[in-house]
């Protein structure tokens, strides 16, 4: 009876430790399914890592201001080639975790995250240095994008244009309403203009100036030419190209494609240059692809300018000076000349044409019996002995042989010195035009100047020099300055094939 029962209990035990055991099998295997099944949420996936970097490149094409839009072109281009080919080469919906990317793609996203933090750097702290190291990394981008090449997939490698030209007339026949809609009035316009709030500035359409029908500028906008340059880009459907409203196919070459844009769809404003974008579309093998072209727009008016002048004249200052009395004496019978010159103050000179001299007595005396009649002398100017100088003889000359004789003479001069007056001569501001040069004359005595120069609204320069101090010869890419005619005029030149 006792053996039966310690039999009994031992078939319990064993069955108790094997469902004990099934049970731990379980629930390591629920555990191993969470860990590493769909429900895993620790891990970056690379559509996440490329939906942020995108982000990320949008945010800083929006911080861009006027300048970054023209120096940073090149930089915000090859974020955008490098992103989307990377994005290329990725399966839609694919949860692959970015850490499980082989080494050379990781590499090709680390180039994009530097060439975004240095995009960052050099719309914070504007110069030389910021710009210098984002055009750094974005040839290390560029290159990114190059080794990418072999790849069976579709690769942008270059575009053209990098800047939409404007429009031609925009410029000659309207000027913005103010923020009420009303036609602007003839004033000086200020080289920094009002700010608007954007509702403001969104509800202020162009009024026309002066638009009759025999003078409003009719020649259309010539079609902006699109190159495109890549690999895998002709295979499959054929590529289509959006920007803004407008559709089209391509024309297809050797490994590129080629687009005719009417101008019309690159929205453009008035005064500020912008960003456009336009979408290549590609489809072939089952799978589509997309690509982000950047284009920087011109405006309608390239911007304005104020030249000051400090000019210094000459201001004349007269003085008359009289000279002392000068005797002259003469015995009897003799004749007497006495020679006596004069230089002028320090800092003044004798009006030549304003000279005379003076006879201030003329005395004679024969026989103890004076008689101006027995003096026949004089006073008059003789050469100088050194330039400047005004020089007189004053000569008392007997009538008879027995008369004694004296004159007294001078003479009377105006003093002339120029003393140095600076005015300032200012062009106003002044537009610049895109299909006409712009000439100011440059005064003569011009001593220093001052170059303001504010292009596409919110791109400042200013310059200054003396009058022996060169111009610079390119203020900014689309803005050459040069002198004519012997050095007297300064030509500004608008021109948006001058780029950089």
């Amino acid at each position: 009876m006792t053996a039966g029962h310690s039999r009994h209990d031992d078939s319990r035990r064993r069955i108790l430790i094997v469902a004990f055991l099934a049970v731990l099998v379980l629930v390591a295997g629920g555990t191993g399914w969470i860990l590493s099944g769909e429900g895993d949420t620790t891990g970056v996936t690379v559509e996440e890592k490329l939906a942020a970097l995108r982000a990320e490149r949008a945010a800083l094409q929006a911080r861009a201001d006027g300048e970054a839009r023209i120096a940073l072109l090149p930089a915000f281009r090859a974020a955008s080639l490098l992103l989307d080919a990377l994005a290329a080469r990725v399966q839609a919906g694919d949860r692959q975790p970015f850490d499980d990317l082989p080494a050379f793609r990781l590499r090709s996203f680390d180039e994009l995250a530097r060439l975004n933090l240095a995009l960052g750097d050099a719309l914070e702290r504007p110069g030389e240095g910021a710009r210098r190291a984002a055009m750094a990394a974005a040839a290390r981008a560029v290159a990114g994008v190059e080794r990418l090449a072999p790849e069976r997939s579709p690769l942008v490698l270059s575009y053209s244009p990098r800047f939409v030209p404007p429009r031609r007339g925009a410029s000659e026949i309207t000027l913005e309403a103010d923020a009420h809609g009303a036609a602007p009035t003839e004033r000086t316009l200020p080289l920094v203009p009002p700010v608007l709030p954007a509702e403001e500035r969104r509800s202020a359409a162009p009024v026309p100036r002066y638009a009759p029908e025999f003078a409003a500028g009719s020649e259309p906008d010539a079609p902006v030419p699109v190159e495109i340059v890549g690999s895998y880009l002709t295979r499959g459907e054929a590529a289509v190209l959006s920007i803004g409203a407008w559709r089209g196919r391509a024309t297809v070459g050797i490994e590129r494609l080629r687009f005719v844009v009417p101008r019309t769809a690159f929205a453009t404003d008035g005064r500020r240059t912008s960003f456009a974008v336009g979408t290549l579309s590609l489809r072939g093998g089952g799978r589509a692809a997309t690509f982000q072209l950047l284009f920087t727009v011109l405006p309608d008016r390239p911007g304005s300018f104020a030249l000051d002048q400090r000019v210094r004249t000459a201001v004349q200052e007269t003085n008359t000076l009289v000279s002392p009395e000068i005797l002259a004496r003469a015995p009897e019978g003799e004749t007497r000349t006495v020679r006596r010159c004069f230089d002028p103050p320090p800092g003044w000179r004798f009006d030549r044409e304003r000279l005379r001299v003076v006879v201030v007595e003329r005395l004679g005396w024969q026989d103890d019996n004076g008689d101006p009649g027995l003096n026949t002398g004089a006073v008059d100017f003789v050469p100088a002995e050194t330039p400047g100088q005004v020089c007189i003889a004053v000569v008392a000359r007997p009538a008879s042989p027995r008369a004694r004789t004296a004159t007294i003479g001078r003479f009377e001069a105006t003093l002339v010195r120029d003393l140095p007056s600076d005015k300032a001569v200012k062009s106003g501001v002044r537009a610049l035009d895109w299909r006409e040069p712009v000439r100011v004359a440059m005064e003569p005595g011009m001593i220093e100047w001052k170059l303001y120069v504010r292009l596409f609204d919110d791109v400042d320069r200013e310059f200054s020099g003396a009058a022996t101090t060169a111009l610079p010869a390119e203020v900014t890419p689309f803005l050459r300055i040069s002198r004519k005619e012997g050095g007297n005029v300064v030509v500004l030149t608008a021109d948006p094939a001058a780029r950089p």
